[in-house]
Parts: structure tokens; sequence; C-alpha cells
């Protein structure tokens, strides 16, 4: 199966940035654990982060060409007020999956709401990184 997974702005600061909240490992553990995960299994997996809105718009409209079956997304603070992000999202017709590594619903109130997560297919949070495992899971029809 073809997969994209799509990070936003500063995930690529996992292991940096407020260690209590992401965590001690970096970004580079998430792109080994999610590719080794993807291979084992027989994967095709294609991963991105940005900083910019644009990038990942840019991903998801390439998704539609180039047959991906599936995406699992951490839109990071995108996630809040990307109305963009979200119309990309929505005009492709391929499962998605959003992600976070904190439980969004126990942090500040403007992280309560997800203007992406309706227009995918599901949403895991709270797990840590395991949490992109799981998506990749549920796209790839693993039994959970």
């Amino acid at each position: 199966m073809k997969l994209l997974l799509l990070n936003g702005p500063n995930l690529n600061f996992l292991g940096i940035r407020e260690k209590g909240v992401y965590g001690t490992e970096d970004y580079g553990y998430l792109v080994r654990m999610m590719k080794e995960k993807a291979e084992r299994e027989g994967h095709e997996l294609d991963i991105y982060q940005s900083n910019y809105e644009g990038g990942l718009i840019d991903k998801i409209q390439e998704a539609y060409y180039n047959g991906t079956e599936g995406i699992i997304i951490n839109p990071g603070a995108f996630t809040h007020y990307s109305y963009a992000l979200r119309d990309a999202l929505s005009s492709v017709e391929i499962p998605k999956v959003e992600v976070h590594i904190s439980n969004v619903h126990k942090r500040e109130e403007f992280r309560h709401t997800s203007v992406t997560a309706p227009v995918c297919d599901g949403q895991v949070l709270g797990l840590g990184l395991k949490g992109y495992a799981l998506a990749m899971d549920y796209l790839t029809g693993c039994q959970l």
C-alpha cells in the first residue's frame, strides 16, 4: 500500500521542544520508526514535514495524482485554524487519519477544536508516537 505521512509546523523539533508534552525522541526517531514499520509490513511510505501550509497542501494534491492510498497527518498548529489545509484534505478521496502526539483535550482551550478532523476518517491523539503506528494500522486494514 502506498502511504503518505505529513507533519506540520514544529514537528521537526521533536525531542527539543516541550519534552514533557511531546517526549524525548527526536524527529529522526519518528521517521525511522515509521519507515521500518512500513518496510516490515510491505508498504511504501513517503514522509514529509513542513513548517509552511502550502508545502503540506502541495503534497496532498500530489497524492491525488500519484496513487497514494492513505494519508496520515499531524497538522500541528494548522489543526486549529487552517481552512486551506482542511479544503485540500477534503478535496481528495483518499482515506486519512489525523494524529496528535499529546491529548489536545487536556491542553489549552484553543487546541480543543480541529478544523481538519471532520474531513478525516479518524483521529488518534494522546498516545505519543505510537499514535502514528496505530493510524498506519487502521489505513492498512491491520487488526487492532
